[in-house]
């Protein structure tokens, strides 16, 4: 599986950014810079899960037992009608979730405060 960074040298970047990352955040943890911390952090897991990613590839569940019935990256994508099929339910839900997403936020807006509860304590629970 290590492998394929013998063949596509860039993805190096993956484990030198996870490890530079928890140093960074170990370093930063201790001094004022919280953002810096946080932002090193997310720079650790995303270096740790393209790691994984890039050493495994093209393989997403390899086989224990033979590795011919590995699960690979080609061999789980979905048709080409399964795609088209999702494409047009998308294009028809979307809008209608965005619609009501936006209509539950402005129906929902403003702060509740106490003096609101005690005001409609008949009606709000």
């Amino acid at each position: 599986w290590l492998t394929n960074y013998a063949t596509y040298p860039w993805m190096v970047a993956a484990p030198v950014a996870g490890l530079v990352g928890g140093v960074l955040a170990a370093l930063l943890a201790r001094s004022r810079f919280e953002k810096s911390a946080f932002l090193s952090t997310s720079l650790m897991i995303i270096g740790v899960i393209l790691t994984a990613g890039f050493s495994m590839f093209p393989f997403i569940m390899p086989s224990s037992l033979d590795g011919r019935s590995s699960l690979t990256v080609w061999d789980s994508t979905s048709s080409r009608m399964t795609l088209q099929i999702m494409l047009i339910a998308v294009i028809v839900f979307l809008p209608i979730i965005l619609i009501y997403t936006s209509w539950v936020y402005r129906v929902m807006r403003g702060k509740v405060t106490a003096a609101a509860l005690e005001e409609n304590h008949h009606s709000m629970y």
